[in-house]
């Protein structure tokens, strides 16, 4: 009996190798004979998941940020979580220690971006347009904590944008700079929304 693939896991798997190739050898150099190789698939077999290197980023986009706003869109309205600004502090602490758990794939999805970005080849659009639900995820949530008498009136446009460029910067800090502090980063995400906390 013929062993039963599962086509979702080996996508992944090829994901995985594909970034990692990405990284040693550069975007540019890259190529689908050699993610195959590193992958013990024929050519072939790869084609029938991906046709070109482009698709497994904008695969790997979606599978990250997929994910993310499952999580997420969950978390916003746990009221175990607290208050609207709690939620939107747990949210920021979890992007925190899962861009930190995941270093590595960070890095490659970066470095991914950045030669690419040389090369005259834009994958920023296709990230602002995955990531942009996180935006208005908080925009709902700063909006539902001035309802509730929790918030201090604000521009909740130019709040949630200052939260995502915090995120943004540390996910930046986490893939190139090895100083990064997730406690005094968690710090100044609790500092910079309890500025918008009603006081008691």
């Amino acid at each position: 009996m013929p062993k039963k693939i599962d086509h979702e896991e080996r996508k992944v798997k090829i994901l995985k190798t594909a970034l990692d190739v990405f990284a040693k050898e550069g975007y540019r150099d890259s190529n689908l004979s050699l993610i195959a190789e590193q992958c013990g698939l024929s050519r072939p077999t790869l084609y029938q998941y991906f046709k070109d290197k482009d698709e497994i980023y904008y695969y790997a986009v979606k599978l990250v940020t997929g994910r993310m706003f499952l999580r997420y869109g969950q978390m916003a309205w746990d009221e175990k979580l607290g208050g609207c600004v709690d939620r939107i502090e747990a949210i920021c602490n979890d992007i925190i220690d899962v861009a930190l758990n995941n270093e590595a794939a960070l890095q490659s999805l970066m470095d991914v971006m950045l030669q690419s970005k040389r090369d005259h080849v834009d994958f920023s659009t296709i990230i602002m347009k995955r990531t942009v639900k996180l935006t208005i995820l908080f925009k709902r949530l700063l909006n539902a904590g001035i309802k509730a008498g929790e918030i201090i009136q604000c521009d909740i446009n130019k709040v949630s944008n200052h939260i995502f460029t915090l995120l943004e910067a540390f996910c930046f800090q986490i893939a190139f700079l090895g100083n990064f502090s997730a406690d005094e980063s968690k710090d100044f995400v609790a500092t910079y929304l309890g500025a918008y906390r009603v006081k008691a």
